[in-house]
């Protein structure tokens, strides 16, 4: 998928917890609280705002490249989908 000048990737679903509604996302560029992320993939097409974050069950208000982040989700994501800001 083509970015475009207002989206930017920031990282990728690894996992996604249905019971929970929890993405966890392999960051690939700064996340922060309050940021709107789009989340997209074959079937998925989601926006919304990050309300919370938390590494290890530990609430963070921003995280770095490298990091792998839980956030909760609207919606119903998979493995593979593409995150951007």
């Amino acid at each position: 998928m083509a970015e475009t000048k207002t989206e930017t990737k920031v990282g990728e679903v690894t996992h996604f917890f249905d019971k929970i509604g929890v993405a966890i996302i392999k960051l690939e560029k700064m996340l922060k609280k309050g940021d709107t992320i789009k989340i997209k993939g074959n079937t998925t097409d989601l926006e919304q705002t990050v309300d919370s974050m938390q590494v290890d069950h530990a609430d963070i208000e921003e995280a770095s490249p490298g990091d792998e982040i839980g956030i909760k989700v609207s919606d119903k994501v998979r493995e593979g989908d593409e995150v951007y800001k």
